[in-house]
């Protein structure tokens, strides 16, 4: 009996299904030994406190095209993975004592940064983990690619599209926030596929009034208005060279919502122009997953499948140079993979005539 544990951790994404389902699909069909999948509720929490329920390949049927996960997902931090619960619980402990309690031969865990060190931890206490990479950040280390982050970019996309006609219409700056707390694949991306004019990342620290120059450059040359795309992480010089204390007392005292209605205040004080803002929020993380993701989710779970089969454990699968390998957990814990400033997109970026403020 081949008995395997799967959950979804941290934020929810599209083509988390699908993943699942071609773990199922590629154990199910290939294996020579009865199969028993445990499907664990809202992430580590049902590893935790023993929520879980049997599933079959029927409810992994007709999952492909459906976003979120069909077993829910709660986000578990690391920094008090150690600590008790309010009950005095020792998580680590329970993870284990379940894990054990239902002999399972594998946990399979979909997730991003902060769940994967979770997940390198159990590797290290000696369960048998396979993990596959979740995220629409597309910031997770020892891949080029996750599942979730096509799509997101989609829809972001969309929105900055929706955008232009409003804009060009009544000749307005318009800033459009896109998730990327701190990196921004996302961002990026959408931007240029949105056409955007300015994009500001996190890992470029903005000049406002190089800002302000690229709207009045535009004015002159007789575009009545401006695109900026705003991670929700973008940072100004001026911030990015305080220390970590006083950049904390700056936010103790925010008066804004988020960075992009503090860039529409200056833009508006600089320059006397009248400046939206968009924020798209969790559409981006929300709907059916793209057909990239739905075969790319699919050949990860596929992968992560052959692995179990094989029983080599301890492993991220991931994509690198358009292959799909094995990656040890170890590497992949804790890393962030973040834009390079000086890479090549960012360059062809500017090219385009795209500002980032920098």
């Amino acid at each position: 009996m081949l008995r395997i544990g799967m959950l979804t951790s941290g934020g929810d994404c599209q083509a988390l299904n699908a993943a699942m389902r071609g773990v199922v699909k590629c154990v199910l069909n290939n294996s020579k030994e009865p199969v028993e999948i445990y499907g664990f509720e809202d992430g580590y929490k049902g590893l935790i406190y023993s929520r879980f329920r049997m599933l079959t390949g029927k409810d992994f049927s007709g999952i492909l095209t459906r976003g979120g996960t069909i077993l829910g997902t709660s986000r578990v931090p690391f920094k008090t993975i150690h600590d008790p619960d309010e009950n005095g619980l020792d998580k680590v402990a329970a993870m284990k004592q379940n894990y054990y309690k239902l002999q399972l031969d594998c946990l399979v865990m979909l997730g991003g940064n902060g769940s994967h060190k979770t997940a390198n931890l159990l590797s290290e206490e000696g369960l048998n983990v396979i993990t596959l990479p979740k995220t629409i950040d597309n910031d997770l280390w020892g891949t080029d690619m996750t599942f979730g982050f096509q799509s997101a970019v989609d829809i972001a996309t969309k929105a900055i599209d929706q955008i232009h006609t409003t804009a060009s219409s009544h000749g307005r700056v318009f800033i459009v926030e896109i998730m990327g707390h701190k990196v921004g694949w996302l961002p990026l991306n959408a931007g240029i596929a949105g056409g955007a004019d300015i994009i500001l990342l996190p890992e470029i620290p903005f000049d406002i009034n190089k800002v302000v120059d690229k709207i009045e450059e535009r004015d002159k040359a007789g575009s009545r208005f401006t695109i900026i795309v705003v991670a929700e992480g973008a940072i100004s010089k001026t911030d990015a060279a305080l220390s970590k204390k006083d950049y904390k007392k700056k936010l103790e005292n925010y008066k804004y919502p988020s960075v992009s209605y503090e860039i529409a205040d200056l833009i508006t004080k600089k320059t006397g122009r009248e400046v939206r803002v968009t924020v798209p929020g969790h559409v981006q993380r929300g709907g059916e997953p793209c057909p990239y993701d739905r075969v790319f989710a699919s050949r990860l779970g596929a992968e992560a499948g052959k692995l179990i089969l094989k029983r080599e454990f301890g492993y991220m699968v991931g994509y690198k140079n358009r292959e799909m390998v094995k990656v040890p957990l170890a590497e992949v814990a804790g890393k962030l993979k973040t834009l390079d400033p000086k890479s090549d997109i960012i360059k062809e970026a500017k090219l385009l005539g795209i500002c980032f403020g920098d």
